[in-house]
């Protein structure tokens, strides 16, 4: 254990040089990983004479600033953990505050759309939560989609390829949604990111317009069309977004309940509102 240890503290020294913003957690993760073993785990854990030289270049590579998740191959998120890699975005802690919030409004035997879904993450673990759901996620690229399978296999997801922004996204399903979920790109163009983010998200995942709400503009138009009376939809956005995505629910007439919600850092986060039950 204490050879195990050494190493972890010669990691942790590594990746703070390279600028990794949680080197503790990280080296500790990366050990883990290759050991077969969770990271709370890790005293008790006995290491082979070739894991020296694989934690090693492991480490190297989490210092080149790629992704934890892609070195270890995937994400947790809430309840479960999806598959990830390169083409997909990978889902971050703080959208688990919208997934909180969706469970909580997911009743038996609901349709459940989830919007950009990539590693289809939300619809998963929502899936996890009520099985009688129906849910849908819905993704366009084609190099995500990978993902979005994948994770779906052996769970109650549907997946469907589909552009989010479409005046004829889903039309059949008119009038008869009761939650739609979405982490949709929402950066607004110009904004620096971490190498962790810029080299290695997919830009379509990211990037919305000189604003940021490019995309959510179209969402919050479909919601108007797609959810039943009564249901409801949560998105998430960018920090400075908050009110802007208010307010394009707003100005729809559509909508009411409109709350800007905050994650567990403080922050806001995304936006939840109800579909109108009669005009107004």
């Amino acid at each position: 254990m204490s050879h195990l240890r050494g190493l972890i503290a010669e990691a942790v020294e590594s990746l703070s040089r390279a600028g990794v913003s949680s080197p503790q957690v990280d080296a500790e993760e990366l050990a883990a990983y290759l050991l077969g073993v969770s990271r709370t785990r890790l005293r008790f854990a006995e290491s082979a004479p070739e894991f020296a030289e694989r934690y090693r270049d492991l480490v190297a590579r989490r210092a080149q600033r790629i992704p934890l998740q892609h070195l270890m191959g995937t994400a947790a998120f809430g309840p479960i953990e999806v598959h990830v890699g390169p083409g997909v975005f990978i889902p971050r802690p703080e959208t688990e505050s919208l997934y909180a919030w969706a469970a909580a409004e997911l009743m038996p035997n609901a349709t459940v759309l989830e919007l950009c879904a990539g590693s289809a993450a939300l619809a998963i673990a929502l899936s996890h939560d009520q099985p009688t759901a129906r849910i849908i996620g819905i993704e366009l690229d084609e190099d995500a989609l990978t993902y979005t399978r994948r994770n779906a296999v052996g769970t109650r997801v549907e997946v469907i390829q589909a552009d989010v922004t479409s005046p004829e996204l889903l039309t059949d399903l008119n009038g008869t949604v009761d939650l739609i979920v979405a982490n949709p790109p929402y950066i607004p163009e110009d904004v620096e990111l971490e190498p962790e983010v810029a080299q290695h998200d997919p830009p379509l995942a990211l990037f919305a317009g000189a604003d940021g709400l490019a995309i959510i503009a179209p969402i919050v138009t479909a919601a108007g069309r797609l959810l039943t009376p009564g249901g409801v939809i949560g998105v998430e956005h960018d920090d400075s977004n908050g009110d802007g995505t208010c307010e394009l629910f707003t100005a729809s007439g559509l909508f009411d309940e409109i709350v800007q919600r905050h994650d567990l850092a403080g922050r806001p986060r995304f936006v939840t509102a109800r579909r109108k039950t009669s005009a107004s």
